[in-house]
């Protein structure tokens, strides 16, 4: 009953349904509706491209700043009242919004409708109130030493529905017998995400805090002898009390009273923020480039293609599990972000639906980086404040995400006629420049292990 991953996999089943039917929805609107340029028939996809590219940045634009202090007051009460409260506040908004959909496919309502769905969606706390609750969740449920194995699991979790929705969701579209397209799809994810809400209510239990730590089985004498002999300032660091009050059976607390060290946080901060501006740029231009020529999908090939990116999933997943028995966090990090920078570079000279495929293949760990990240930080601070951290984190993600959304799309917008692929290229750089504080990071991380080791070991430091 405390597992967080039937919820999450529920979660992105119905998620991938709405993604695929909303896209193809505004498309089809605009389709319908845009004057076709006559004589010209170049002309009226590529004024149906920048409709699409329009729509995606003010609904970006609303979706990520709408939760921004819903989503940290979330948190707060998750921290400080109950766990479920980040989870099950989102959740009644992802119905909210869902519902909406619905009603705009059978009603014929305009698409812009959707942009007060979002609004609303994100009053509730949105994706950074939901995916930060469910990595605290994560988070106090797995030991120190195993936590980037559990964060990447959950996000493995993640991964595999989306894949498994993307798959089924464009022959889904493509076969429904009614004539409102993607209400088939809009129905199913609103009554996934109704039997989200009926789980996280009724089933989930809160875990307990994992607090075994690893280390030398040290008596509390002998850290009480060790922190009386150290320095003053040491002292200060670490009173006796928190000493002894740390130790019970030879056994430390997983996340020790120690000073956090500031600028490493905001290092990985920057590295996550600059690596999230690469990721959300390049991908919120990926779903409208493979619906131009010379890709040109439609329903089923754009659910296939989210199916493979839903693939990275597992292999990032896979990368860790092996990875981290032999290499440090912030080695993997920068794995995860070459692996990106790499496959979204070739990207950007994608003409035929193979070499699509490819470029996908070659981002195979590129969900690397952003678990590890938030697993370093949370080894930093107590468990008690996981969800204003994550949470933190996630509305950095989600501002980072929205001005990629307008920069990107506007670029895109400006290259069309000139290089289609620009954006790719683009992402690319800014990919390898969030290396720079990921490799700053990890020359401090190494002045301050992770927090395995014992307190009166740290005064002896």
């Amino acid at each position: 009953r405390g597992w967080i991953e039937p919820l999450v996999a529920c979660a992105q089943l119905g998620s991938s349904f709405y993604d695929t039917g909303l896209l193809i929805v505004v498309r089809d609107y605009y389709n319908a509706t845009l004057a076709p340029a006559p004589g010209n028939g170049s002309g009226h996809e590529d004024a149906l491209q920048r409709a699409i590219s329009n729509f995606n940045m003010v609904y970006s634009l609303v979706l990520g700043l709408s939760p921004l202090l819903p989503a940290f007051l979330l948190a707060r009460l998750g921290d400080s009242r109950h766990r479920k409260i980040p989870l099950c506040v989102p959740l009644a908004g992802y119905i909210a919004c869902r519902a909406l959909l619905l009603l705009v496919i059978l009603l014929q309502w305009p698409v812009e409708v959707m942009f007060g769905a979002a609004a609303l969606y994100g009053l509730t706390g949105g994706f950074s109130a939901y995916w930060a609750g469910v990595m605290a969740w994560a988070a106090l449920a797995s030991s120190s030493k195993g936590r980037s194995v559990r964060l990447i699991t959950v996000e493995l979790t993640y991964g595999l529905a989306g894949f498994v929705g993307s798959m089924a969701s464009g022959h889904i579209f493509r076969f429904e017998i009614s004539h409102h397209g993607g209400s088939v799809l809009a129905a199913c994810s609103l009554a996934l995400y109704v039997l989200c809400a009926l789980y996280s209510v009724f089933v989930l239990k809160v875990p307990e805090e994992k607090r075994e730590v690893p280390g030398p089985q040290l008596s509390p004498d002998a850290c009480q002898g060790t922190a009386e002999g150290s320095s003053s300032e040491n002292s200060r660091l670490l009173p006796r009390g928190k000493v002894r009050s740390a130790w019970s059976g030879g056994q430390a607390t997983a996340n020790p009273s120690v000073p956090i060290d500031l600028h490493t946080v905001v290092l990985l901060f920057a590295g996550a923020g600059l690596y999230e501006l690469s990721v959300a740029g390049g991908v919120d231009v990926l779903s409208v480039f493979v619906l131009k020529k010379p890709l040109g999908w439609g329903a089923v090939e754009v659910g296939y293609g989210n199916a493979a990116g839903s693939m990275i999933f597992i292999t990032s997943f896979l990368g860790v599990f092996f990875f981290s028995k032999y290499m440090k966090d912030t080695t993997m990090i920068m794995i995860g972000i070459l692996s990106f920078s790499a496959g979204i570079l070739v990207m950007a000279f994608v003409r035929w639906t193979f070499m699509f495929y490819i470029a996908r293949a070659i981002m195979m760990f590129a969900l690397i980086p952003l678990p590890t990240i938030r697993s370093i930080i949370s080894k930093q601070v107590q468990g008690s404040s996981y969800g204003k951290v994550f949470v933190l984190l996630q509305i950095a993600l989600s501002l980072t995400g929205v001005c990629a959304s307008l920069i990107f799309n506007k670029i895109y917008q400006a290259t069309l006629d000139w290089f289609i692929g620009f954006c790719f290229i683009l992402s690319c750089i800014i990919g390898l420049l969030s290396m720079i504080p990921i490799g700053d990071s990890r020359v401090i991380y190494k002045q301050y292990p992770n927090t395995h080791t014992p307190h009166c070991m740290l005064v002896v430091r």
